[in-house]
């Protein structure tokens, strides 16, 4: 991870911008620069991953252009190989740096052509234009906001908190901004012409690209780890990165130091494709304490996003702490594409695939958002397999009648895409436990538990106030929007509300957004 801002305008203090920009340094500690362009300012925090001298180090300068990204461009050699031949030189190893001459041919057309997951602000000399994009699926993180009149672009909100005017927004994924609007590039979550074939066919095309997509995030010059919940999907990364690499691989999992229903699990995976495997335990006490820190990390009151943060945000510190891994490949993403265990509910295909197209268009304000946020407060870098474009764009063309669970198993396709040696019978057809969940049941437990101390009866009319925006409804929702409104005040409208079933589904009109509640929730859940 990186941290990138942009001012389009000098008339700022420029101590109070450097403030501004210093309260992301954990996403990019090995490196800092700020340098003016003709009329503002261009920011970059540096986490080195892809080449990994000084000589990669951003912004990159091309004539009196300049460009910051915090990215991963995936088969940038090809694309480095024919700018070369356009009579373009290069200083580093940098997959960065490559941005800056594909600006020069392609101009905003560029952002079509990359394999990547980017957040990115260029400064074109020539036309004295700013320019900004974002992957399609908001994969890195961007923000904007407006300061004396001029935009102002940052990797993370908490940069904008008190330094913009008014209302801060999230870059919205899939778009890029020049000459003072927003174009889309991308919509992801529009299904295409559907595949055809039979399930046999499909399902090797589901292996195909998810083999691809983990294959391209192996390729740092950093240390690479695995987040392994014990789950399918981050257990089909990680054997799938362990046969691509073809030597053990190192895997890390979280639970509870009491009831963590997947530890057990992430063993017999690790075990099984034969990973040097770390687990980390937590307390009620040390949930407790972080819950604070992990909201302000976030920026977000989401409950089913801070839940799932818990874990996540205490074992990428440990990580963090006690080794060298810099990369962590990790799961999220699957359960958009192939179905929760609520779309189980769904009354129809093309209601399923309503849904889907939903979830995926606002990922960048949930899961994706957790994953971001807990891995680069902890200076490490992201990547996730599940969200490569090609293997989205051919999960979502898939016939959603296919993808219905009438099974008896939910995510079947990616299940039996997977038959064979991969992973233990047993894990591949385990029925699903929502992280949150499986971390340990008494965590969901404790939170609750203690937002019930916090707040009385009364707790109801404490929550009106918040009735412009997503109000609360649980004493513990009421907990997190408070929290969240000391770090970001006034800011809520960055989320667009809680992350919940789809309450118009027969089944599904509950008020808790764990999987637990479920009349369809397994025996994982046990």
């Amino acid at each position: 991870m990186c941290s990138i801002m942009c001012c389009t305008t000098k008339d700022v203090d420029r101590e109070e911008l450097l403030r501004a920009f210093d309260k992301t340094i954990s996403r990019g500690p090995d490196m800092s620069r700020v340098e003016e362009t003709a009329t503002g300012y261009i920011c970059f925090h540096r986490l080195a991953i892809m080449g990994l001298t000084a000589s990669g180090m951003q912004p990159f300068s091309l004539g009196g252009d300049k460009l910051v990204c915090n990215g991963e461009i995936y088969r940038f050699r090809p694309l480095k190989h024919h700018l070369q031949g356009l009579g373009y030189t290069f200083e580093s190893d940098s997959d960065c740096e490559i941005l800056l001459p594909l600006w020069r041919e392609y101009g905003v057309g560029m952002f079509a052509l990359l394999d990547a997951e980017f957040a990115l602000v260029l400064y074109d000399a020539d036309a004295d234009d700013y320019v900004a994009a974002r992957d399609p699926i908001g994969i890195r993180p961007l923000y904007y906001g407006y300061k004396n009149g001029a935009i102002v672009f940052a990797s993370e909100p908490k940069n904008l908190v008190g330094f913009v005017d008014g209302e801060i927004l999230s870059f919205p994924p899939g778009c890029y901004y020049a000459k003072g609007k927003f174009c889309r590039f991308s919509d992801i979550a529009a299904s295409g012409e559907k595949i055809g074939g039979d399930l046999d066919t499909v399902c090797a095309g589901i292996r195909d690209r998810l083999i691809a997509g983990v294959e391209k995030r192996l390729d740092a010059d950093a240390p690479v780890g695995f987040l392994l919940s014990g789950g399918l999907d981050s257990s089909l990364v990680c054997s799938i990165g362990r046969r691509m690499l073809g030597k053990p691989i190192r895997t890390f999992a979280i639970g509870m130091d009491k009831d963590a229903i997947d530890l057990k699990y992430a063993r017999q995976v690790a075990d099984f494709i034969g990973a040097e495997h770390t687990e980390v335990y937590m307390t009620r006490e040390m949930v407790l304490r972080s819950l604070e820190e992990v909201i302000a990390a976030l920026g977000t009151f989401d409950i089913t996003t801070i839940r799932a943060s818990m874990g996540m945000y205490l074992l990428c510190k440990e990580i963090s702490r006690t080794t060298d891994v810099r990369v962590l490949l990790t799961g999220e993403i699957s359960d958009e594409l192939f179905g929760y265990k609520y779309t189980d509910f769904a009354p129809s295909a093309q209601a399923f695939q309503e849904e889907s197209q939903k979830r995926v268009r606002e990922l960048h304000m949930y899961d994706v958002l957790r994953a971001d946020r807990c891995i680069s407060v902890n200076s490490l870098e992201a990547r996730v397999p599940f969200g490569d474009l090609d293997f989205v764009k051919y999960v979502m063309s898939i016939d959603p009648e296919l993808k219905l669970n009438r099974y008896g198993m939910g995510k079947y396709l990616l299940r039996r895409a997977f038959e064979g040696d991969w992973l233990p019978q047993s894990i591949l057809y385990r029925e699903k436990a929502a992280f949150s969940d499986a971390v340990g049941h008494s965590m969901v437990d404790d939170l609750k538990e203690y937002a019930d101390g916090v707040y009385g009866d009364d707790w109801r009319e404490i929550a009106r106030k918040y009735d412009y925006h997503a109000m609360p409804f649980t004493k513990e929702s009421l907990l997190y929007r408070e929290i969240f409104e000391k770090y970001y005040p006034g800011q809520a409208g960055m989320i667009a509300d809680f992350w919940m079933p789809n309450k118009s589904w027969e089944g599904c009109d509950v008020d808790d957004p764990s999987a637990r509640v479920l009349s369809n929730y397994g025996k994982s859940g046990q």
